[in-house]
């Protein structure tokens, strides 16, 4: 494997990016990995790369760069609000716009990379980005075939431009996983998901995992379940290849 820590220019700055591929049978397709709230740090390197073992040009960037930060270390409780208060500024920094902007970045690069296929491309995203891949899906209609949000937070809003909506205005495949167990999406999301995917004909799949909580993905977080972690790579797995090797 391939790893490599670049800068990325931007209207805002320099995004520093993550990116890991084969060293062989290049070149490979390209899916962007969307960090979570906790930001930048090894365990997030770590799933980069074993996506990228199947055979991908994985592109994972810094969303926090217009705050001023890499890494953030241990996330705190949410409870200490003087811990929490420098990340709920960075947080208020990753906007849709902003992020979308960023993936524009991220495409450009990706076009002059020699590893890099120049067809369809796979989003995803964890937590707070869930909802931002899944609007990229229809912001980037033609260029992103295949969008998974994991656990995201307000995929499903009452404005009209709810990611769930919006999301189908390209013609990518979608999955959505949500957490039994989460104290930060409301157990109606999923079911409002699911109806609306049904009723809309939407290509993709609403799954609950049951008995488990936020984050069960993540192999250093507490909420850690194995079985559920696996079952999410596996969706992952199915989505890109069906949909990035075409």
């Amino acid at each position: 494997m391939i790893e490599t820590e670049i800068n990325i220019r931007t209207a805002d700055g320099e995004m520093e990016t993550f990116i890991v591929y084969p060293e062989r049978e290049g070149p490979h397709p390209v899916v962007i990995f969307l960090m979570d709230a906790a930001g930048i740090r090894d365990e997030l390197r770590l799933m980069a790369s074993r996506l990228a073992t199947a055979g991908y040009y994985v592109m994972l960037p810094n969303l926090y760069y217009r705050g001023g930060a890499k890494e953030i270390g241990p996330f705190p409780s949410l409870d200490d609000e003087e811990a929490m208060a420098p990340i709920w500024g960075y947080i208020a920094t990753a906007t849709r716009s902003a992020v979308m902007a960023d993936c524009e970045a991220l495409l450009a690069h990706a076009r002059t990379a020699p590893e890099a296929a120049n067809g369809p491309v796979g989003i995803m995203g964890y937590c707070l980005t869930g909802p931002y891949a899944l609007v990229a899906a229809g912001y980037f209609a033609g260029k992103v075939a295949a969008a998974a949000s994991i656990y995201g937070v307000a995929v499903v809003t009452d404005q009209p431009d709810s990611p769930h909506v919006t999301a189908q205005a390209g013609n990518a495949e979608l999955y959505a996983a949500f957490s039994e167990i989460d104290d930060f999406v409301p157990s109606e999301e999923y079911e409002t998901m699911r109806t609306y995917f049904a009723a809309n004909d939407v290509r993709g799949e609403v799954e609950l995992y049951r008995g488990v909580e936020h984050g069960f993905a993540f192999p250093e977080r507490h909420c850690y379940d194995r079985s559920s972690a696996e079952r999410h790579w596996e969706r992952l797995h199915a989505l890109f290849r069906r949909n990035l090797y075409n």
